[in-house]
């Protein structure tokens, strides 16, 4: 994605944060495929098809958007906004000062990942993955509202225990959107999916799901493990097709839309 100001143009460019909030919010049409994704990384056993039954027994149509509102909505229409405009200052800045526009891509992609993780993705992609792992307790009779949710573990484990994970996720979207901004667009999509691995582990340490041998206190590293022996490195790619969906879906909105939209948003500047 090329982030560029107009010749002269000094400071920060706001307009971006709406930009990426916007564009971002659309993303989230894809909550489907960001469940099915997630029921697959939880559920290495199952086939894409049997994913695909088990998140319709759990409510029909309305079990493929689970975790979507508040959650999804609250993270896209954050971290969108801090994704672009962090990513845009950085490429700008690198730009600026004799750096090649695909290698400063590439760092605006990087910087813009990992602040968008640490500021806003950690407490929402725990709770999305909460509301989507958290169906056993339902079926035990245990009635709790996404909130009391939220609650109960801010209480039991506080500020660490709603960003379960976080690292995982500043990884996974460090190498996201250094991926996709430096080396893609919509034809080059599906590169951005060699770090699967990571995402399967993000999803496990944030997983409701217990195992007897799982470790109690997770890290990347002893969950990659534990992957790995319960599952082979097939376990660690669970879930990739539906993200390859997502990942169209989502580049085609935070690059190919989000152009046109700043275009045209400093058109009417």
């Amino acid at each position: 994605m090329a982030i560029q100001k107009e010749p002269g143009q000094k400071g920060i460019n706001w307009s971006n944060i709406a930009v990426g909030a916007i564009m971002n919010m659309v993303t989230t049409l894809g909550q489907p495929l960001e469940v099915l994704k997630t029921q697959m990384a939880a559920n290495r056993s199952q086939t894409m098809i049997q994913a695909t039954k088990a998140v319709w027994a759990r409510g029909g149509v309305a079990g493929f958007y689970q975790g979507l509102i508040p959650w999804a909505w609250i993270e896209a229409s954050t971290k969108g906004a801090v994704l672009l405009f962090t990513a845009s200052e950085i490429e700008t800045g690198a730009v600026g000062v004799g750096i090649s526009p695909a290698a400063a891509g590439l760092l605006g992609g990087m910087g813009g990942g990992i602040a968008q993780a640490y500021a806003t993705m950690g407490f929402t992609t725990c709770m999305k993955t909460v509301e989507i792992t958290r169906h056993k307790e339902a079926a035990s009779g245990v009635q709790r509202s996404t909130f009391q949710v939220f609650m109960d573990i801010y209480r039991k484990e506080g500020i660490r225990g709603i960003n379960k994970g976080v690292n995982a996720v500043a990884v996974r979207q460090c190498t996201n959107w250094g991926s996709r901004m430096g080396f893609a667009r919509l034809a080059e999509s599906m590169i951005r999916n060699w770090n699967q691995p990571i995402e399967v582990v993000r999803v496990e340490m944030q997983s409701m799901a217990k195992a007897a041998n799982r470790p109690e206190k997770l890290t990347i590293l002893n969950t990659l493990n534990f992957i790995y022996k319960e599952n082979g490195i097939k376990g660690l790619y669970r879930g990739v097709t539906p993200r390859i969906g997502l990942g169209i879906w989502q580049t085609i909105c935070m690059v190919s839309f989000a152009d046109y939209l700043k275009a045209w948003v400093k058109d009417g500047q």
